[in-house]
């Protein structure tokens, strides 16, 4: 299963602790955005630990489910130069 993680963090040093710790356990698509594949364990287990990185008073954690079916695409200005393929990518993207 898929999920998009994304995150508002008010405090600067929280902010580089969640972004680390999602950079270890999910692909980044933007700054703030993640795409997690998983199973639903992991995946609890993941926003477990991220959730003790945040305040939640202040900050905002969020996570989506992606259909497994269904349209992905991107629009817009790409986040790697034309010609760069990023293999860590699931393999069903």
């Amino acid at each position: 299963m898929n999920y998009v993680i994304c995150y508002d963090i008010s405090d600067p040093k929280r902010l580089n602790h969640l972004h680390r710790y999602l950079l270890k356990r999910a692909i980044p698509i933007q700054y703030s955005v993640f795409l997690f594949a998983g199973d639903d364990r992991q995946f609890a287990a993941c926003l477990a630990g991220a959730a003790q990185e945040i305040d939640e008073k202040e900050d905002d954690l969020r996570a989506y489910p992606l259909p497994k079916r269904g349209f992905k695409a991107r629009a817009g200005r790409p986040a790697l130069p034309e010609g760069i393929l990023w293999s860590a990518l699931p393999a069903a993207w």
